[in-house]
């Protein structure tokens, strides 16, 4: 298949190149100054058809690819010029031709022919027309967004932008569930979109934009067609198919309505084919839109998750998966100067896992090979409220406030064999976890603009967080020496409560002062406060069922834990010809205090931090940037815990009340450029850390169980992660990339008293290219390589992928997608190959409101899939059952 895809490529860039005229040229002022970012467009006269568009490059230079034999009608705009029209005639010579632009004036047709360009740039904002893209196949952004120069979206339905995260989605200017873009990603129905605007630098407080460095934070608005507005619209689905042994079904409403005073949008998803449209790795990272505010600050106190390990797994990485879930978001305009908005998402799934394993102890060798089974329950809720209150261009009020609540249950039955000193053992253990824990995060703002010199900025978010994690295991064999513990049993029921609640509170004035046009000062005056409870205690369940309470001290914990960090920030930034630079220096006053065992434990010091930024702006559309930040990173309350914690069943973990904070020096590079002349695109970033005292973990290996306490190490760990991507479109139709992502790793620690240093390195390199035709069969093929080196193993996965979609009749539109898997070690010991196929073909007469679907997902049967992780002591080589093939028949009705 892959080489048919190949051919048809090669055939129909054959076809382009053989049967196209190159018009090229530069657009010039009336003084011969080139015009950059110029728009130019060839109609076709005949069949009034765009064939052809582009932006010219910092020379001035343009270049179209038009057809032979043909009259065409040039359309030329440029901002703050008159817009301009030729004619020509192509035969089959090149031709090349300058044009000189008219700055007399300005006419509004001009501005719709900027309306009208596939792409066109305004300021920060890069304007994609959604129409210039669609082939007919497209149903959701997602299908749009992937076609769009400069645009990738990755498998976590996170959308990137000339190599930057895209922080915030919104349609028409209000919010779509602020914090994430894959809920708007895999719904706003394609239909529905005009443009796409990509808002770059940008920053969602006018009275600081331009004082602080925003490059990279992007976000992204859909503006929708005329008919989209103050009417409904949407689509209903139903389906209903057959797997390999059971039914199929899914039933999928998506209603949304926007006006200028305000918008409803809502989703529901009932399916068991896999869809997951919020997963639980969604909702653990679900930030809700709530930005660093302490990022200046120069340290980073992050209050860990108590998840017990609770499997995090993505769509169709599971034997089995059910799910429920519905989400409304809106937004209101009150008055001119106070909008609400907010969102609610509810999802519940069930989730059957079966997973084979090996774990293999870096120091001894020993192994441990599980096949376990296991059965997930996951009810997750998201709720937000946020409130905007400007009542002049001086002043702005918000506030905001986000609730998560879950609740967490999986059992898990396994059959574990150690093998220790090339003696093996097997036993079945048992598990449960579960867990509901409680957050609420509390955003508070108040920006004034006291003059045009003096801006201030006062921001203050609380935190608090209820943990709750339950877990049980139950085994054949006695993992750990406990005291207290009776060893004469059948079998070994351990479990463990844990209660973890933390408050913490960040606050942060901030002054600035414009010094000259390009120059301001920053004064920043903040404050970290948090306090922690963690209660632990470790139980023994008898065989007549009695309750056997481990009392003694190192089995409980009770601790609570300040921690204090009031700091004074200095920045300077300013604009220098093409550089901008923000050196920076903070202030530090740090106390804590952790009470356990009766008695108290107080640090009490000071320290200064400097950091760095500089940009160079090579060109309107190239730069160069650097970072370097020193920072304190200290621990919560989980590592302070001086009595057992049950990490697992094989695991345990003793925490140390004397922990100090580590520093860790960043240092980060990155070079962007986007050239609008042939849509190119280029990034590349590398970023090393290192980190001084980090807090690092001491193991003890009996046999294959293991137990640890961390320590402050003297020796640094050191990282180094490093992306670089090139891509560009040409000859209107083609859009290629190359991609290579590196990260590297060295740690030391301590295993079985030994020092020992591990070290990582992982690397993945792609390539693909596609086609974007309106009455041709589209493809999209490419390869994916990626090698993971740990200490003493490496593992390759090579990838080959395809993607067919063809719109035909003016009513069907077929999809396809293939992929196919090579999976193996450096001794191939471990050597599989598998691959996924999936189908669907649609029907949908022209303006008709209903639409039919046949689609088939895993089309070949595929059972297993491979994966393979790494940790400072061990290699874990893992093969999980995915699910079977099935065949869904579905009716859609767009409104």
């Amino acid at each position: 298949m892959n080489k048919i895809l190949c051919f048809c490529a090669f055939l129909f860039t054959s076809i382009s190149f053989s049967q196209s005229v190159r018009f090229d040229g530069f657009i010039q002022d009336e003084q011969k100054n080139p015009l950059e970012m110029a728009n130019i467009m060839a109609v076709n006269s005949a069949t009034k058809a765009m064939d052809s568009y582009g932006i010219t490059n910092d020379k001035g230079k343009f270049q179209l690819t038009l057809k032979p034999n043909s009259s065409y009608v040039i359309k030329v705009s440029y901002l703050g010029m008159k817009s301009k029209e030729i004619t020509i005639a192509t035969q089959t010579a090149n031709i090349a031709q300058n044009i000189v632009m008219d700055g007399s004036g300005i006419e509004l047709e001009g501005v719709e022919i900027v309306r009208e360009m596939p792409v066109s740039i305004k300021g920060d904002t890069i304007v994609y027309n959604a129409d210039s893209f669609k082939s007919g196949t497209e149903k959701k952004l997602e299908d749009i967004l992937k076609k769009l120069p400069g645009v990738e979206v990755n498998a976590d339905g996170e959308i990137e932008v000339e190599g930057k995260k895209v922080s915030k989605l919104m349609v028409e200017g209000k919010d779509f569930f602020d914090g994430d873009t894959k809920l708007g990603v895999k719904n706003i129905p394609a239909d529905a979109i005009d443009k796409v605007q990509v808002l770059r630098n940008y920053n969602e407080v006018g009275a600081l934009k331009g004082l602080e460095n925003d490059q990279d934070n992007v976000a992204m608005n859909i503006k929708l067609k005329e008919g989209k507005k103050n009417f409904w619209f949407g689509d209903v689905t139903a389906g209903t198919g057959v797997g390999e042994l059971d039914s199929r079904y899914i039933i999928n409403p998506k209603l949304f309505y926007y006006s200028p005073k305000y918008s409803i949008n809502l989703i529901t998803n009932f399916n068991n084919i896999g869809e997951l449209p919020l997963t639980a790795q969604d909702y653990f990272k679900f930030t809700g839109g709530f930005k660093n505010m302490m990022k200046k600050g120069g340290s980073n106190f992050n209050v860990s998750s108590n998840d017990l390990g609770i499997s995090i797994l993505r769509n169709n990485r599971a034997k089995e998966i059910e799910t429920k879930f519905g989400a409304t978001n809106f937004a209101y305009s009150v008055t001119k100067e106070w909008n609400i908005s907010g969102f609610g998402i509810l999802s519940s799934s069930k989730t059957d896992l079966e997973t084979k394993s090996q774990t293999t102890i870096l120091d001894s060798g020993n192994k441990q090979n599980r096949d376990e089974v296991t059965h997930q329950k996951n009810d997750l809720g998201l709720f937000k409220l946020s409130s905007s209150y400007k009542p002049n261009e001086k002043l702005q009020f918000d506030y905001d406030i986000l609730t998560k609540l879950s609740k967490q249950d999986e059992d898990t039955d396994l059959l574990r064999e150690s093998v220790v000193n090339t003696i093996a053992a097997s036993e079945t253990i048992l598990t449960h976890k579960k867990q509901d824990p409680t957050s609420i995060n509390q955003n508070l703002s108040l920006y004034y603009t006291q003059s045009d010199k003096n801006i201030f900025a006062f921001e203050m978010q609380h935190l608090y967080q209820d943990e709750n994690p339950f877990y049980n295991a139950n085994l054949q064999s006695r993992p750990f020496v406990l005291s207290g513990y009776d060893p004469n049993q059948a079998r070994n029921d351990l479990n463990q409560d844990r209660f973890v609640k933390t408050n913490k509170i960040d606050a942060k004035l901030d002054y600035y002062y414009m010094v000259t046009p390009k120059s301001n000062i920053n004064v920043t005056l903040g404050n970290t406060y948090s306090y922690q409870d963690f209660n632990s205690h470790i139980f023994q369940m008898l065989d007549n069922g009695a309750k056997n309470d481990l009392n003694n001290t190192e089995n409980n914990n009770q601790v609570n834990y300040n921690f204090n960090d009031t700091f004074l920030g200095f920045h300077y930034k300013i604009l220098a010809g093409k550089f901008t630079l923000t050196p920076g220096i903070s202030a530090h006053s740090y106390a804590m205090k952790n009470t356990q065992l009766g008695t108290d434990y107080s640090q009490n010091f000071t320290k200064i931090l400097p950091d760095f930024f500089a940009l160079y702006q090579i060109k309107k559309s190239e730069s160069l940037t650097y970072n370097f930040s020193l920072s304190n990173d200290f621990t919560d309350i989980n590592q302070l815990a001086a009595g057992y914690v049950i990490s697992d069943y094989s695991s345990l973990f003793r925490g140390d009340r004397s922990l100090e904070n580590a520093t860790s020096q960043v240092h980060s590079l990155r070079y962007f450029k986007y050239n609008m002349f042939n849509f190119e695109n280029i990034f590349a970033n590398a970023t090393y850390t290192k980190k001084v005292k980090a807090i690092k973990t001491e193991a003890d290996f009996t046999g294959i169980n293991q137990s640890s306490t961390p320590y402050n190490s003297n020796l640094a760990d050191e990282t180094f992660s490093g992306i670089g991507n090139y891509g560009r479109s040409f000859l209107k139709n083609y859009k290629a990339s190359v991609n290579a992502t590196f990260n590297w790793s060295k740690f030391n620690n301590i295993q079985n008293g030994k020092s020992a240093t591990t070290e990582s390195f992982s690397q993945s390199y792609t390539i693909k290219a596609s086609t974007n035709y309106k009455n041709l069969p589209n493809i999209e093929f490419g390869y994916n390589a990626l090698i993971n080196q740990y200490s003493g193993s490496t593992f390759y996965t090579d990838k080959p992928f395809a993607r067919l979609d063809y719109y035909f009749l003016e009513s069907f539109a077929f999809v396809s997608e293939y992929e196919f898997y090579h999976y193996y070690n450096s001794g191939k010991t471990v050597d599989n190959e598998y691959d996924f196929l999936s189908a669907s073909l649609i029907y949908q007469k022209k303006d008709s409101k209903w639409e039919y679907k046949i689609a088939a997902t895993n089309l070949l049967n595929t059972r297993y899939l491979n994966d393979d992780n790494f940790s400072q002591f061990s290699t874990r080589v893992s093969q999980y059952t995915v699910q079977p093939r099935y065949i869904i028949f579905s009716m859609k009705y767009n409104l």
